[in-house]
């Protein structure tokens, strides 16, 4: 599951390894949650666009938003065939950009976040779909959700999963709907080699959506996080898991 993640590069670092034509300006986010809206790279004709979209994918198919679960998340592994993500799969695929995401472990003392960050600092591609869901007087909301794979073993104990990420030399491939059916690309959804990540224990504070600033993903020992649980417990949403869903 991937529930919250980073993006804190400079614009302009974005725009360079992603190499897509537009020169958006963003701020840093270090705390980016679900319905938010999130940076995603997909293909038009061959370039490489950026977008803002909203982060929790609705099918076309939806008729009443307010009743849908919200799909942050997609497994890899039966993405293809799920009616909710199938037809993104195969038409609609998406980089997402991102520093580096967090995930909780269960402890006896609560649930410990940790920052998982690049073992080399670079940034990274999660595998992401996209889906355009109209309403009845013609208004649009794009959205978006995180392909997910299994844990490495570096992340095992903390979590059994965690966003598929997709190397830079693989971007064509990926983006490439029409020359690459979702078969094609499966490769591409593997978990991350065992020393890509870097899990850091950080302070709980980051599972208050309202703080959104450097100091969440910053090393915090772990007897410190707990204690601070006590009077600050994790909010509901941290324990929401929408790949659970039917769809």
């Amino acid at each position: 599951m991937c529930g919250r993640y980073g993006l804190s590069a400079a614009p302009v670092k974005v725009r360079a390894f992603f190499g897509y034509a537009d020169t958006p300006n963003f701020p840093p986010r270090y705390n980016i949650a679900p319905t938010q809206p999130i940076a995603i790279v997909r293909g038009d004709a061959g370039t490489r666009r950026f977008a803002l979209v909203r982060w929790g994918l609705l099918p076309s198919w939806v008729k009443e938003p307010g009743d849908f679960p919200l799909l942050i998340n997609a497994r890899s592994e039966t993405a293809a065939e799920k009616p909710a993500f199938r037809a993104a799969m195969r038409h609609r695929r998406c980089l997402i950009p991102a520093n580096g995401f967090y995930e909780w472990r269960k402890t006896p003392a609560g649930k410990q976040p940790y920052w998982v960050r690049p073992a080399d600092g670079r940034l990274l591609a999660f595998a992401g779909l996209w889906e355009i869901w109209s309403d009845r007087d013609g208004g649009e909301i794009e959205t978006a959700a995180i392909l997910t794979t299994a844990s490495n073993r570096r992340l095992a104990d903390i979590h059994d999963r965690m966003p598929a990420v997709i190397p830079p030399s693989a971007f064509d491939a990926w983006l490439d709907t029409a020359g690459h059916a979702p078969g094609d690309v499966a490769d591409l959804l593997k978990p991350a080699p065992d020393d890509a990540f870097e899990p850091v224990p950080v302070s709980r504070r980051v599972n208050r959506v309202s703080n959104d600033d450097p100091s969440l993903q910053e090393p915090d020992a772990p007897a410190a996080a707990a204690a601070e649980a006590e009077t600050d417990p994790p909010q509901a949403d941290d324990d929401v898991d929408p790949q659970g869903s039917l769809f």
